[in-house]
């Protein structure tokens, strides 16, 4: 079992075992719940949609909403056909 021991700030170090099978890495942010018996439970947090922004450049050509229309439309004409 992995153990871990508070400093006087509050602050503790995961265990690298620990830290290895739970997926974080420098930056990871983890929750602490509450079960009903009064344990806790560790569990990393999932990154929102919102940490996505700006990881895929803009398209250097934009596309109009026109044009995002009619690949739909070509697209589900291609699958009835189909």
């Amino acid at each position: 079992m992995a153990t871990a021991t508070v400093t006087s700030k509050g602050q503790i170090t995961i265990p690298v075992e620990v830290r290895r099978d739970l997926g974080l890495r420098p930056g990871s942010r983890v929750d602490f719940i509450r079960l009903d018996d009064g344990a806790y439970e560790i569990v990393p947090v999932t990154g929102s949609v919102r940490a996505l922004k700006g990881l895929i450049p803009a398209p250097a050509v934009p596309v109009s909403l026109e044009d995002m229309d009619a690949a739909i439309a070509e697209s589900a004409a291609g699958d009835a056909e189909r």
